[in-house]
């Protein structure tokens, strides 16, 4: 029988179960999670938010597909504009770690109101540096730091991201380092 989970992570962690190189919070600090459970895509240390963890391989492959939507929230650096929300809408050219990789139009929406998140353990900086603004950005697709490159691409680099959302699985209501045994993800 095999098992799922939804984790908040919270920011400093890494999307592992054991570091290797040198200490760094690794997932298993956060619950007892059961032999052989992998987390579904990774979010970088810097990260946080929704994470889903199995120990079915087949569930994994099929949330990592392309026909899943992932949801994040990134608090950048300045007042974005209308020009630069579009240029992500129609995809840009970021650099990959051996190529360029034109990324795949995407849902992008500027935030009015900051979203209503945990506070993260490291304060990003405040108001005397400068404005920030939150965008909703929706991709299919996961390169490596993908969402932070696209902003740093149109000039707004990211100070804060966090994804909300996988398919139709949230983390509304959920505490950073939280985690919730469920029978299944509902990714629709």
């Amino acid at each position: 029988m095999h098992r799922h989970f939804i984790l908040f992570k919270p920011y400093g962690y890494i999307s592992q179960f054991i570091s290797e190189t040198r200490k760094k919070k690794v997932l298993g600090e956060l619950h007892d999670f059961p032999e052989g459970t992998m987390s579904i895509g990774r979010l970088d240390e810097d990260s946080e938010g929704l994470l889903l963890l199995t120990t079915d391989g087949k569930v994994s492959e099929a949330v990592r597909s392309t026909k899943v939507e992932k949801e994040y929230y990134a608090q950048v650096d300045g007042v974005i504009t209308e020009e630069a929300l579009q240029q992500l809408r129609e995809g840009i050219a970021i650099r990959t770690e051996k190529e360029w990789h034109q990324t795949k139009p995407c849902r992008v929406q500027r935030l009015e109101a900051t979203p209503e998140l945990p506070e993260r353990a490291r304060r990003i900086r405040d108001e005397r540096h400068g404005p920030t603004s939150w965008v909703s950005i929706t991709l299919t697709e996961g390169k490596f730091r993908q969402v932070r490159k696209m902003t740093a691409a149109i000039g707004f680099p990211t100070l804060r991201l966090v994804r909300v959302r996988i398919g139709h699985v949230t983390v509304s209501e959920m505490g950073a380092g939280e985690v919730r045994e469920v029978s299944a993800f509902d990714v629709g």
